[in-house]
């Protein structure tokens, strides 16, 4: 059987799935039919797992065990001002962590967020599995562009939690472009503009008919979104609720959840209407227990209006970006939007207007990602595919020096593969140790950028007065790989680090996540065959009810006939009784003695006839 890489777009609103078939890439649908799954997660009271559709659904009335939009919160720090913002907006419960870093408690268990993004991933390796027809352990997972280190690695460890071998993490717009360029034999300079659930990014790419994809320059802000401009319509329908009845809706977490679907619901339909009622009746009890309901109508422009600013920020990164790749409007050929909230006029309209073109209608803004990533993953099994593939690094790389300040050493948007050497000068004064702290952002001071690693360059001369140069040299190979080498120009001392991103998982929390992972995977397989089996047992019942007063008529004059309908009511009532059991193998036995009575009726009446 040949191997098989599937292509997973996780998504902060929506994940889809996609497989290579015969050179083509395809993306999946679910059991339910649907080609994207919300990217929910949720227990029950009874402790059952929910994800996807079915997770959606129940949301409301389970909303403090019903996560959403994690993907906003991986690999970040808990006391960091995105994961605070994050907090007032939703009705989970996130916490703190051991490492620092962001746990969210769904019912009586405290979870990370990798663990999270793992069981969508589990969802999406299922789905796949489910139409290939055998078992997948690779994956190309994509993220957003604008994606650290920690952030990217936090991702490996989601997919290694959800028994799937990550083989290659890739940016969003990258795969967008993949999927648009692929097979059709052009050249041209594109912009992919992606603005998905939870972040933003903006690209810019050269798509060459010899099958090389080049990213030129990138940008974004991992929390801009559709999240966001659902919470303008929140805050809008919050306040007006407040000023008519003195209430806030957001402390109640039921009317929260709500009030975020009907947000979403109306920014939806106002892609396509001009006007929109929002109508939640019973939304809350007022202090003398009286019901209160909320109905607003929602026009287009009213949402233009208290999102305009939203939209904005996007055109200014855009912008920006084409200013660090050092081009003009004009030599952009054409725009790829991605994302769901592309749907949206007014997104629309700015992009057009921006690049003084209007967008390509090519691609389908929810599967292309899913699609590249596929492509992507067919082309890596491949040694003969003609496709290259040539990313920049998304942040500065560099060291922070003496006074806190943080010194560049690879910029932003540089190609990989790549390597650059700086050399810095440090006073000698008797110290025989230099710390190197790596570190990976765009501000000027160290601290605001995210550390990778650090290490020591020893074995320096000790003399009272001189100054020590140290030149230091970054190495990021394809896969992002970043290694770092300090040497002493004096003495010849060298000393070298492969920086390996944390996502704040010791090796054993991951193990015991897997293992977690892997029991949940078996039980949910045994409760498929289990539902299988019911509806088997259902069917055959239904079908044995049809034909038991026609073959009793038939057959009651004899005491043969009377003996058979007897042991045939028997094995119907049996059947009936253990419908609710538990145990599959018990659920087959009936279905035998069923699929038996049903040949015999079949037979009875067949000759009959």
């Amino acid at each position: 059987m040949m191997e098989k890489v599937i292509g997973i777009d996780l998504g902060t609103f929506n994940s889809c799935v996609a497989v290579g078939e015969g050179g083509t890439p395809v993306v999946i649908a679910n059991r339910g039919g649907y080609k994207v799954t919300p990217s929910m997660v949720a227990i029950t009271e009874a402790g059952k797992r929910l994800v996807g559709h079915i997770a959606k659904r129940q949301a409301v009335t389970n909303a403090e065990n019903t996560v959403y939009a994690a993907k906003r919160l991986i690999g970040r720090k808990f006391r960091s001002p995105q994961v605070e913002a994050v907090m007032g907006n939703v009705p989970y419960r996130i916490v703190e962590g051991p490492h620092e870093d962001v746990r969210i408690q769904i019912r009586d268990k405290v979870h990370s967020v990798p663990e999270i993004s793992s069981m969508l991933l589990q969802e999406m390796k299922a789905v796949a599995e489910d139409y290939l027809g055998h078992a997948v352990d690779k994956a190309v997972v994509t993220v957003p562009a604008y994606f650290n280190d920690g952030q990217r690695q936090a991702t490996r460890d989601a997919g290694a939690i959800a028994g799937l071998d990550v083989i290659r993490i890739i940016n969003e717009p990258t795969a967008a472009a993949l999927a648009y360029g692929f097979g059709k034999n052009i050249d041209r300079r594109v912009a992919v503009y992606d603005l998905g659930g939870g972040t933003f990014d903006i690209s810019l790419m050269e798509v060459s008919s010899q099958g090389v994809f080049k990213v030129i320059s990138t940008s974004g802000d991992t929390m801009l979104g559709g999240e966001d401009f659902d919470q303008r319509i929140i805050d809008w329908l919050v306040e007006g609720f407040k000023s008519e009845h003195d209430i806030d809706l957001r402390q109640d977490r039921m009317a929260l959840q709500r009030l975020k679907d009907a947000a979403e619901k109306a920014k939806c339909e106002l892609s396509m209407v001009t006007e929109t009622e929002v109508n939640l009746p019973f939304i809350i009890s007022s202090a003398r227990s009286e019901a209160l309901h909320l109905q607003r109508q929602f026009t287009r422009s009213q949402l233009e209006l208290i999102t305009a600013d939203l939209v904005e920020r996007t055109i200014a990164i855009c912008a920006q970006t084409l200013e660090d790749a050092g081009l003009e409007k004009e030599e952009i050929e054409d725009i790829i939007l991605v994302g769901g909230m592309t749907r949206m006029p007014s997104v629309q309209r700015a992009v057009a207007k921006f690049y003084g073109r209007e967008p390509c209608k090519g691609v389908h803004p929810d599967e292309v990602v899913a699609l590249g990533a596929a492509i992507q993953g067919a082309a890596l099994l491949d040694d003969g595919a003609e496709m290259i593939l040539l990313d920049v690094t998304p942040h500065t790389l560099g060291i922070m020096v003496h006074g806190g300040t943080f010194e560049e050493v690879i910029p932003q948007n540089s190609t990989v593969p790549t390597s650059r050497s700086k050399v810095f000068t440090t006073v000698r004064d008797g110290q025989t140790t230099v710390k190197i702290l790596i570190m990976q952002g765009e501000h000027e001071r160290g601290r605001e950028n995210v550390l990778l690693g650090e290490f020591q360059l020893t074995g320096l001369r000790s003399a009272a007065a001189g100054v020590v140069e140290v030149e230091v040299t970054f190495d990021i190979n394809a896969d992002g790989i970043v290694s770092v080498q300090a040497k002493d120009l004096d003495t010849g001392k060298e000393q070298s680090i492969t920086v390996t991103a944390s996502s704040d998982l010791t090796k054993d929390e991951i193990d015991i996540m897997v293992d977690d992972a892997q029991s949940h995977a078996i039980a949910r397989r045994e409760d498929e065959e289990l539902q299988v089996a019911r509806q088997e047992v259902e069917t055959l019942l239904a079908d044995i009810a049809k034909l038991f007063p026609k073959v009793e008529e038939m057959v009651a004059g004899s005491d043969f006939g009377r003996d058979a309908i007897d042991k045939a009511r028997t094995v119907v009532d049996r059947a009936k009784g253990l419908m609710t059991t538990g145990d599959t193998q018990v659920l087959r036995e009936q279905i035998e003695g069923l699929a038996r009575t049903q040949r015999m009726f079949k037979g009875v009446v067949g000759r009959v006839g």
